[in-house]
C-alpha cells in the first residue's frame, strides 16, 4: 500500500480536476514542488497501483448514443464476479458497480440509441442470470474530484464556509 502525502494528494486531485490539460509544470506550481518531482510522483503512483488510467469523459448522446440506462440488478454473491465478467462483454455495457451487500447488488450502466439497443441489453442481462430490479434511464452523470485530495484546507486563507472573509 502506497503512504500518501501533501504533495501526493495534491498532485491527485490536478489530475481529477483535469489531467489531459495539466502540465507537470502546472501541477507542480499548484502543490508547490518541481516539476520533476511531480513526474516521478506520478510514476510512483501509477506503479503503485494508486493511479489506475487515464480516461476520456464521453458524451454520449454526441456519440450518437443518447441513451444512457441504468440497471439494478440481483446477482447470488458466490456467482456474481463470474457474471460480471459475462456482462462485461455486452455490447452497450460501459459500467458495472459491484456493492458488498443487499440483493441489489449490481449496478450496470448501458448505452445504445433506442429500443432495440435495450431489449437486446436486457436480453442478455437476464441470460446470464441476472435477476433485474429496475432500469432508470439517466438524464445526466456528473462527477468532481475527492477533496480529501486537495493538499491544503480550501479555508486556510481567511475566507469562511460562505465565501466571506473572516475577521
Amino acid at each position: 500500500m502506497v503512504q500518501l502525502d501533501n504533495v501526493d494528494r495534491g498532485i491527485l486531485h490536478e489530475l481529477q480536476v483535469d489531467a489531459r490539460n495539466r502540465t507537470a509544470q502546472e501541477i507542480a506550481d499548484k502543490v508547490d514542488v518541481s516539476a520533476s518531482t511531480v513526474r516521478n510522483r506520478i510514476k510512483e503512483l501509477e506503479d503503485g497501483g494508486v493511479i489506475e488510467g487515464y480516461h476520456p469523459k464521453i458524451d454520449y448522446e454526441a456519440a450518437d448514443l443518447p441513451l444512457q440506462i441504468m440497471f439494478v440488478c440481483s446477482a447470488p454473491p458466490n456467482e456474481r464476479s463470474e457474471m460480471v465478467e459475462q456482462i462485461l462483454d455486452v455490447r452497450g455495457i460501459v459500467d458495472v458497480r459491484e456493492t458488498l451487500t443487499g440483493s441489489r447488488n449490481l449496478y450496470v450502466e448501458a448505452v445504445g440509441t433506442g429500443t432495440r439497443d435495450t431489449v437486446r441489453i436486457t436480453d442478455a442481462l437476464h441470460e446470464t442470470g441476472l435477476s433485474i430490479e429496475s432500469s432508470e434511464i439517466i438524464r445526466q452523470r456528473r462527477v468532481q474530484p475527492f477533496n480529501h485530495f486537495f493538499f491544503t484546507d480550501p479555508y486556510a486563507s481567511g475566507e469562511s464556509e460562505d465565501g466571506t472573509e473572516d475577521e
